[in-house]
């Protein structure tokens, strides 16, 4: 009996002596809720593949294979020719947007309708500091031309597929504001 009653005054006094906090941490937490569960298939084997056993000193790393670098451009001749499959010259309907800090640029191809465009605009091109991206253009001598229609311009050949869906752009020449797409 003498020993029943020690055990249970130990029992009493770590109890007491034994921080609430420890004691609210042991308290079982709040059931999962799962708002949707769609099945599916466990995520183990693609755990197990990536082998995430504890590293020994004993452990080889597999060689890693270092992708060579792209040939480096050395002139715009090797760029050419640019074509952009999905913008060709045409009116283009103005349109707001709102692109806070974007540097006004242009897109022009190498045809009469760009050409036009570029003598027309050339002074409000360079207020903007607008650069321009020529989207269509088969030879340097194309791309030469259209530099010496705007001296100081800066005119880079370049694709605008990718542009062209992203604005949502049929047509060009076109340029492109911060606040809007007008030609």
């Amino acid at each position: 009996m003498k020993v029943a009653i020690l055990i249970l005054s130990s029992l009493v006094c770590c109890i007491t002596v034994i921080p609430r906090s420890v004691l609210q941490a042991a308290e079982p937490a709040e059931p999962l809720i799962v708002v949707d569960d769609h099945g599916g298939a466990s995520a183990l084997p693609y755990y197990e593949a990536l082998n995430l056993l504890p590293r020994t000193g004993n452990f080889q790393h597999p060689p890693l294979s270092i992708p060579e670098a792209p040939p480096m451009v050395s002139s715009e001749t090797q760029m050419l020719p640019v074509r952009s499959s999905r913008l060709t010259p045409g009116k283009v309907t103005r349109q707001v947007i709102e692109a806070p800090g974007l540097q006004p640029f242009f897109l022009i191809g190498d045809d009469a309708a760009s050409h036009a465009w570029l003598r027309r605009q050339e002074a409000s091109l360079r207020d903007r500091q607008a650069a321009g991206l020529v989207v269509n253009v088969e030879t340097l001598a194309g791309l030469t031309q259209l530099r010496a229609l705007v001296p100081g311009l800066q005119l880079w050949p370049v694709s605008g597929d990718d542009l062209a869906d992203r604005l949502g752009l049929r047509h060009y020449p076109v340029l492109i504001t911060a606040t809007g797409i007008e030609q």
